[in-house]
């Protein structure tokens, strides 16, 4: 249905053809459950760039209220009403998930700001559409435990979120555990709506690991660390980069001192050399964001200010083949930002291939602590 209405429109003469401008949907959580992410994703919109080379660039922002079911509806809003040439979301990995079948219908462009790498793995016809710009959940674990073999962990306890985000983490967690040696000895699960853990944590302290891995993003990261720690759990706690936000430290307090996280450089940037690569445009964004904001983004921003970015660099390519607006500039904005290479964003290095549509390399990465309530890079 998609498909041919999509095809309808592009045989008709319209404004939007006439006037060589490029329109981006933009699909974010800044209310609901996942808003800790959403809101600096809704707020980064504002600081993207409204004009690339010679072409105007609009933005239809939705808000899917961290439910996927929304997500969808909006993405098929996007595409059918208002005929965007690329979307840029959801917020969170369930709803990126749920939209996949449709952006491959329209053959639409979409970059995903999320943490699971599910929406690019393993590649296929749906996935060849859509671009992700955060590092990819291997990058992540591989860093972590690499840590937590030279630190001498042995055994692990895994919990994550009951969705395809806890559910990948776990997945490259076990694989990075089997490399590393270390045994992953108890696993639980919670929805990102639950109050109370307590049922989880207390199975995980039966199990007496030597770590506990936190597998979700944004608010949901802090409850089973506070519970863990409520209980009397005095192991290491450890968080993916999908808790590197400031309502973590925030709302954590004392009782997430000493976390360990693998997460981008764009958080110990005072502390990082002018050699590495990202530092220069991760400060030009938070910036941005500040002058706008009056407050620092976080690193889910970022996703969406690379996004941006992506988006720079490939318009003009594909607008040298075809008018925005029509199926042929769509396929040719895939194709350019598939052939990206060397494009540094704030979250790290882009070198896109079509098997990679992350195209992060281990520089995206770095081992982080929480010291006295602030991000500090582990030495």
């Amino acid at each position: 249905m998609i498909a041919r209405i999509l095809v309808a429109a592009a045989l008709t003469v319209t404004a939007f053809g006439a006037s060589a401008q490029v329109k981006v949907g933009v699909i974010s959580s800044s209310t609901g459950p996942v808003s800790v992410v959403g809101i600096q994703q809704k707020n980064t919109v504002e600081i993207l760039p409204r004009k690339i080379g010679s072409l105007d660039v609009a933005y239809v922002f939705l808000d899917d209220a961290s439910d996927p079911t929304q997500s969808v509806k909006n993405v098929q809003r996007l595409l059918i009403e208002d005929k965007v040439d690329a979307i840029i979301g959801p917020s969170g990995t369930p709803g990126a998930m749920a939209v996949l079948p449709f952006i491959a219908e329209a053959k639409t462009p979409l970059l995903a700001p999320v943490g699971s790498t599910a929406v690019v793995l393993p590649m296929d016809a749906q996935r060849r559409w859509v671009f992700k710009t955060t590092q990819n959940d291997d990058l992540v674990m591989n860093a972590l435990f690499g840590e937590l073999k030279r630190s001498g962990t042995k055994t692990v306890a895994f919990i994550g979120t009951s969705d395809p985000l806890g559910e990948n983490f776990e997945k490259a967690a076990r694989i990075a555990a089997e490399k590393t040696g270390i045994k992953i000895v108890a696993s639980e699960r919670y929805a990102r709506t639950d109050t109370s853990v307590t049922g989880q944590a207390l199975r995980i302290l039966s199990a007496n690991p030597d770590a506990v891995l936190i597998g979700t993003a944004g608010a949901a990261t802090i409850l089973p660390e506070v519970t863990l720690v409520d209980q009397g759990y005095r192991g290491r706690l450890v968080q993916t980069h999908g808790a590197a936000t400031p309502e973590f430290l925030k709302l954590g307090g004392k009782k997430v001192e000493g976390t360990l996280l693998a997460a981008s450089p764009m958080l110990v940037l005072d502390e990082l050399g002018d050699d590495v690569p990202a530092k220069r445009v991760a400060l030009s964004y938070i910036g941005l964001y500040k002058a706008k904001y009056g407050t620092e983004p976080g690193t889910f921003g970022a996703n969406v200010f690379d996004a941006g970015l992506l988006l720079e660099r490939a318009v003009p390519i594909a607008a040298a083949k075809a008018t925005p607006g029509t199926p042929e500039f769509r396929a040719a904005l895939r194709d350019a930002i598939e052939s990206t290479r060397d494009l540094v964003g704030a979250q790290g290095v882009y070198n896109m291939t079509p098997e990679d549509h992350s195209g992060f390399d281990a520089r995206s990465v770095v081992p982080i602590v929480v010291k006295n309530g602030k991000w500090t890079l582990l030495k």
